[in-house]
């Protein structure tokens, strides 16, 4: 268990001379409280955000901080050295800002804005007054100029596409402009550019099933690569506006929306030579069933290209070869998976043209890692990155000095894996460099020339702290700002909790947090409500700090509110993700279960003879599957626009965790089919456009509780979208139902 260290004291303390007559049993009181909560913890933490406008020679940096009381101050950082000093006399600049203004300036309430530094390299630029302002700081001498542009956010170090490269491009005409490729009902056309001959390439093309025109053209202009797709289904979904702004009466709305099951477009490449005019037959028996062919690229000698397939189903990942001369295709990389291949969270390739390598992401070893590929043969030259962690994001390669920077969870085993963490590495999987080392997630920024770095992290119970290191060995240069939110727990703010309990195999720990209401009485017997979303594709447990989190609203009512990620969730080992496979109503709940009476067996306050929880889209999904699975725990739920039938749902998202072809398993997990099992209090919601979750997944699982003959309560939004229950008045009614059936009172009754 993690706690909040003297934070957490210095909270109850604060706390004691804070109780009001609240009660925190639904009252009108608390929902004032809770309502004015948000508005009450803005502009309570100071110094949290350091934006530096750096000296042309990267030797040094200055910023603002705003202070309590509506204080300003300016600082200057020497980053060689890290001494610390004013950015100029405070006092002498709100005098030569009242000379040129004409209205005078309170020294220590000086606002200026736009902050940046001139090409004479001691001159610092800004805003203030309405105007724009050169100052040499060390004479405070002002002269007007024009308003200086907004400065740009700080900016971690250049991203890349997901794969690492651009798209390559497609085109009709060649390279060397002689040849012109057409189609026309569905069939290749060549002619050359100059006149001559136009020569048909292919008789097979139909509309439904035709040859793309742009093509992908080798470097010498000899051959090219053109996609023919088989057309797959169309499925629209039909949703009706009832109360249009514009008219009367209502509108009928439709989109394009493929669903599980449903047949895809089937693209797949053929090879055609300039000279002799003619197709390179190529075999489909190592990509015969795509979910996607894409990214063709041809080497720069034009012997082969190569694409990627993704398999229906997504248990098999290639990167396959073809011989420009023969057509034979061979793997360059073949992954395959008997539950998925996260193609769409764990995915990067980059290309290094100059020796033929390729920097590969890989769940091959149980954890997501990069690896260095030989590009011509496939042979696995060596792991860049390994161990008990994972990679989660690359941010640059750098082929000169042959290191990849990156981003990672669980590098620091003493500390949550879902923090992130910034690191560098050789190729080689030598030279391994934390650029990052505090107890919290990171976030960083780099000086103009790299040398430096400025480097942000927090915790959900701890304000960020901003540090300065150097690029080359990631040393501290000096500690730039610890945030200051002694206002912000002055208020009764109560300090979010981590807590870690192990889950269903006994040994793999579970992270999450717990929120207090600001009138917490630990003699009390609070109801415990989880915040719900277990979607495969990430975590989603608040990990930074933030002075207000939409949890301790609902808490504020009297509750113990609650969020954690269980097995079947992203960012832990492949064995941790696997659980959700074709698992989804699973939603890691044997975990939340065993995390939550861990957490009660410490807090004996936490009642869980009274539980509810929520969420919405797949939160909504797994929030209703609580009450049809686990009703003996979870006795209350609110599901916002869930994706109750993963039939019904959109087609990428459900067939890559829960698989292809369709399977029983699909009726089995579905809460339509399972809604004659409910117990307990339901409240279902959904937004009558919603464009993300057909709005039918919500009504069929009310269709099947009137069938069954349950109670339940429906909340249809007109005009409301994706997450409509997350519009204020479907919190309010969240709220009001929490307060009914577990805190057992009418809200605002008193």
């Amino acid at each position: 268990m993690l706690a909040c260290g003297r934070y957490f004291g210095l909270a109850a303390v604060v706390l004691i001379g804070l109780q009001t007559a609240a009660t925190g049993q639904g009252t009108k009181a608390d929902y004032e409280r809770a309502a004015s909560l948000a508005r009450r913890t803005q502009n309570t933490v100071f110094k949290s955000r350091v934006e530096p406008s750096w000296f042309p020679d990267g030797d040094s940096f200055w910023y603002r901080n705003d202070l309590p009381g509506g204080r300003r101050e300016y600082v200057r950082i020497d980053a060689k050295t890290g001494k610390r000093s004013p950015a100029f006399d405070h006092e002498r600049m709100s005098k030569a800002l009242a000379k040129a203004a004409g209205r005078e300036f309170d020294p220590q309430e000086l606002d200026l804005t736009r902050l940046g530094t001139h090409t004479d390299g001691k001159s610092i630029v800004f805003a203030a007054a309405g105007k724009g302002w050169r100052c040499d700081p060390a004479a405070c001498e002002l002269v007007e100029q024009a308003l200086p542009p907004e400065p740009p956010r700080p900016s971690p170090i250049r991203r890349f596409p997901r794969d690492g490269q651009p798209r390559p491009r497609t085109s009709e005409r060649s390279p060397d402009g002689r040849w012109q490729v057409s189609a026309r009902d569905g069939n290749l056309y060549l002619r050359p550019v100059a006149g001559g001959d136009e020569v048909q390439l292919t008789d097979d093309g139909k509309p439904g099933d035709a040859y793309a025109s742009a093509v992908y053209w080798s470097p010498d202009s000899s051959r090219f690569v053109s996609m023919k797709t088989r057309k797959g289904d169309e499925r629209k979904v039909y949703i009706i506006e009832s109360s249009p702004r514009d008219q009367h009466h209502p509108k009928l709305h439709s989109y394009d929306y493929l669903k599980p099951g449903d047949q895809v477009d089937v693209s797949k490449p053929h090879l055609f030579a300039v000279e002799p005019r003619r197709r390179i037959p190529i075999s489909d028996e190592l990509f015969a069933n795509p979910w996607s062919i894409t990214d063709v690229r041809w080497d720069r000698d034009g012997k082969r290209f190569t694409f990627l397939f993704n398999q229906r189903g997504h248990q098999a990942l290639r990167l396959l070869a073809v011989d420009a001369e023969s057509g034979v295709v061979k793997p360059i990389i073949n992954e395959e998976s008997k539950t998925f291949i996260d193609y769409s969270g764990k995915m990067f390739r980059q290309d290094i043209e100059a020796t033929g390598e390729i920097v590969w992401m890989s769940e091959r070893d149980g954890w997501n890692h990069l690896y260095l590929i030989d590009g011509k043969t496939g042979t696995v030259k060596n792991p860049i990155t390994r161990g008990e962690w994972v990679v989660r994001g690359v941010d640059r390669v750098d082929p000169e000095k042959r290191q990849v920077w990156f981003r990672a969870g669980g590098i620091h085993p003493e500390q949550d894996p879902y923090y992130i963490h910034y690191a560098r590495v050789d190729f080689d999987g030598t030279g391994l460099t934390l650029l990052t080392k505090g107890d919290g997630t990171h976030s960083i920024s780099y000086s103009p020339d790299g040398r430096f770095y400025l480097d942000s992290y927090s915790r959900v119970d701890m304000p960020p702290v901003t540090e300065l290191r150097r690029t080359a060995d990631g040393a501290l240069v000096c500690e730039v700002e610890r945030a200051d939110w002694d206002a912000l727990l002055q208020m009764g703010w109560q300090i979010p909790e981590r807590f870690v309990a192990k889950g269903r195999d006994g040994k793999t720990d579970i992270y999450g947090v717990i929120f207090r209401p600001t009138t917490f009485d630990p003699q009390k017997k609070y109801p415990v409500i989880e915040n719900i979303y277990a979607g495969p594709q990430g975590s989603f447990t608040p990990k930074a700090f933030r002075p207000f989190f939409g949890h301790q609203e609902l808490a504020e009512l009297g509750f113990i509110v609650v969020q954690m990620d269980g097995m079947g969730t992203s960012h832990r080992s492949k064995a941790f993700h696997d659980v959700c496979c074709k698992n989804l109503a699973d939603s890691g709940f044997p975990d939340r279960i065993l995390w939550l009476k861990a957490a009660a067996a410490k807090y004996p306050y936490m009642d869980l003879s009274r539980v509810g929880i929520y969420g919405g889209s797949a939160g909504g999904q797994s929030s209703t599957a609580a009450l049809l699975w686990h009703p003996e725990f979870y006795k209350v739920a609110v599901s916002d626009c869930g994706c109750h039938d993963n039939r019904v749902d959109k087609i990428w998202w459900n067939e890559q965790w829960m698989g292809w072809p369709i399977g029983p398993h699909y009726a089995e997990q579905s809460n339509v089919t399972n809604a004659h099992k409910l117990q307990g209090k339901l409240l279902l919601t959904v937004g009558e456009l919603d464009r993300n979750v057909d709005p039918a997944s919500t009504m069929q699982v009310v269709n099947a509780l009137i069938k069954a003959n349950k109670d339940f309560d429906l909340l249809v939004i007109p005009g409301g979208g994706h997450g409509a229950g997350e519009s204020p008045y479907g919190k309010r009614r969240r709220m009001d139902f929490f307060v009914r059936h577990l805190l057992g009172v009418e809200p605002r009754a008193s």
